[in-house]
């Protein structure tokens, strides 16, 4: 045991240090370890920095998708409606859909002497041609109302003027009015029901006169719903012109 401590104080004892050796050695770890700690520290900093990277792009992702669903769905809320078309199906008109004349409305232009008829009537001359008369049925005559036109043609002015319809009570027959071209003021207008008829009558005032000119008298009513027949309607004009009086008798055609 004494030997052994002996040769180990004598080694210790010979042992010359490289003092230059050991401060290089010292100075190369110094050196080293900040460049180590700089790259390890750079290191960490790279890999958080990708990693920011890489959550933003991700968040970036994120965000354009969302902002890609609400603009889709914004399109898809404010785009116009386009109601699909309808289609109007006409019907055809009813009976109840045809308006009633009334005493004191004028009907429409249709009603006077350039509307068409449904017959064609024989004309009737009286007083050697002074009054010529045609009687019919106006085609606007429905199944439930009707009107009765008669036609003066006057070839020369009349100073006194009575003209009758006669409406045969065929059921249901009630005056929903009359018409006449000439001015209402010049006529004094009666509605009575006599024997069997509906008598409408006009009666030129006195002072008044009908010039040399076409003009049309028009009874009105309602009837029995269907085809009527008018074969038993007459009329009656009573004129005075030309130094001349005398009267022109006749009647309807059967209807249209």
């Amino acid at each position: 045991m004494d030997d052994t401590r002996r040769h180990l104080r004598q080694a210790a004892e010979a042992h010359q240090p490289d003092r230059e050796a050991m401060l290089a050695r010292i100075e190369q770890g110094m050196a080293a370890g900040p460049r180590a700690d700089r790259a390890r520290l750079y290191r960490r900093r790279r890999q958080a920095s990708w990693l920011k990277v890489a959550l933003a792009g991700i968040a970036g992702v994120s965000v354009l998708g969302l902002g890609g669903l609400a603009l889709a769905a914004g399109v898809r809320q404010e785009a116009p409606q386009h109601p699909a078309p309808v289609t109007a199906t006409p019907t055809a008109p009813t009976a109840t859909s045809q308006p009633h004349a009334s005493a004191t409305t004028k009907p429409s232009a249709s009603s006077g002497p350039s509307t068409p008829h449904r017959s064609a009537p024989p004309t009737v001359d009286g007083l050697n041609g002074l009054i010529s008369a045609r009687a019919d049925i106006n085609a606007h005559s429905i199944v439930y109302w009707s009107q009765n036109d008669l036609t003066l043609d006057v070839a020369q002015p009349l100073s006194a003027l009575t003209v009758e319809l006669r409406i045969a009570q065929t059921g249901g027959v009630q005056s929903t009015g009359d018409w006449r071209t000439a001015p209402p003021d010049d006529f004094t207008v009666t509605v009575t029901p006599s024997d069997g008829y509906v008598v409408y009558r006009w009666t030129l005032k006195p002072g008044r006169t009908i010039p040399a000119a076409r003009e049309v008298f028009a009874a009105q009513f309602n009837h029995a719903t269907g085809k009527r027949d008018a074969s038993r309607d007459t009329f009656l004009v009573d004129a005075t012109g030309a130094g001349r009086t005398g009267e022109i008798r006749g009647g309807f055609p059967a209807g249209g």
